[in-house]
């Protein structure tokens, strides 16, 4: 069958549709990551693909998931509260999924990014850059999964759906709001949200050290990123959300 690339966000290189299948470069971690995604469907979660083993080629099948891609031509699909609010439940029936999920004894998973936590496994990327709106949700891009915690999962989740962006165009009159309507659908408790607030600037913060990191190590496309700007959006983000800390717990806590 003929082969399309997915050439949509940032690290897609090799990664194509083959009918109702997508084929990705496999690596060390797929093994793990395809047992975490078969636990999740065994456990009734309908939100990520299911991984159907490697081709011909070496490389790791999953299905393919109909709809459009949330960012950034798409982010009117989560705009409504409603919606923001079933993006938020999604996520919790995740998460509570994965406490379900014993990993392999030889599991490995790329651990790109040091997390606060590890009690859980989690996706890491919970962003709308990998959130497909077709029939229902379906959460993609699953290389990065790994050992973290439900908050630092969803701390990176909040920065992406309120948005939590300096930059003009995505700035927001009603984030405090929306910060809420998150954590009010998701179910987090008072301790939670009250830890939540300062991690939510740490964890965009820990995306610019990431991408200042590997591009002084020069790998790739972390160090193309960093060269087009991304480390410093990843800051100035931190800085705006960070400077405007009362005002998320004051709406968490209303």
């Amino acid at each position: 069958m003929k082969e399309h690339p997915l050439e949509g966000g940032n690290v897609s290189a090799g990664v194509v549709r083959v009918g109702d299948t997508v084929r990705r470069p496999a690596g060390p971690w797929t093994p793990a990551v395809h047992a975490l995604l078969t636990h999740l469907h065994e456990a009734g979660f309908r939100g990520a693909p299911r991984p159907l083993g490697l081709d011909e080629q070496g490389r790791e099948v999953l299905t393919f998931a109909r709809g459009e891609v949330v960012w950034p031509d798409h982010f009117a699909l989560v705009e409504p509260d409603e919606h923001l609010a079933g993006v938020a439940a999604l996520f919790r029936e995740l998460h509570d999924a994965c406490e379900g999920f014993t990993p392999p004894p030889d599991a490995r998973w790329q651990r790109l990014i040091p997390p606060e936590g590890d009690d859980l496994i989690v996706h890491h990327d919970l962003a709308p850059w990998n959130l497909v709106k077709g029939d229902g949700w379906t959460i993609i891009d699953w290389d990065g999964a790994g050992p973290g915690s439900r908050l630092w999962d969803l701390a990176y989740a909040v920065h992406g759906f309120v948005p939590l962006m300096a930059h003009p165009h995505w700035r927001r009159d009603d984030a405090a709001a929306r910060v809420r309507t998150f954590a009010d659908a998701y179910g987090l408790g008072e301790a939670d949200r009250r830890a939540l607030v300062p991690m939510l600037a740490r964890r965009a913060r820990s995306m610019h050290d990431f991408l200042r990191d590997q591009a002084a190590a020069g790998a790739r496309p972390w160090a193309g990123l960093w060269a087009d700007g991304h480390g410093a959006v990843w800051l100035n983000d931190a800085a705006y959300t960070e400077e405007r800390e009362q005002e998320w717990l004051t709406a968490l806590l209303a």
